[in-house]
């Protein structure tokens, strides 16, 4: 069930990519080590990825909106499973399964394809 519009789940892309950038610090588990690295690379990928998709938030319409789903969900199930792969589960896990299983349920509710009136006004003429 898709539930989530492309419109929002813009939003949500952007709000969570700097979540993913700030957690580490305002959760206060940054150290520089892994724990905090994974949140980086993957909340700058999320607004990279997110500024390339063609869909209503997107600049430069490079990826498709399902590309950009299939993102979400590989960067969440890592994220998710990031503390047992990197080794860091005993200091935190918590924020990285939490904000994981967030990004593979967002990936899995969104639309495939972008509002009629957004697509019209995001290909050239």
């Amino acid at each position: 069930m898709r539930f989530i519009s492309t419109r929002m789940h813009g939003a949500l892309d952007y709000l969570t990519g700097a979540l993913l950038i700030i957690a580490p610090w305002m959760m206060k588990f940054g150290r520089g080590g892994a724990e905090t690295w994974i949140m980086l690379i993957l909340g700058a990928g999320a607004i990279l990825y997110s500024l390339l998709t063609d869909y209503e938030w997107g600049m430069a319409k490079v990826f498709s909106m399902r590309t950009h789903l299939t993102f979400d969900l590989l960067s969440g199930i890592l994220l998710a499973a990031s503390p047992w792969l990197f080794g860091f589960s005993e200091h935190v896990f918590w924020p990285h399964v939490v904000l994981g299983v967030f990004e593979i349920g967002a990936s899995l509710m969104t639309q495939t394809t972008p509002s009629r009136g957004a697509a019209e006004h995001s290909r050239p003429m």
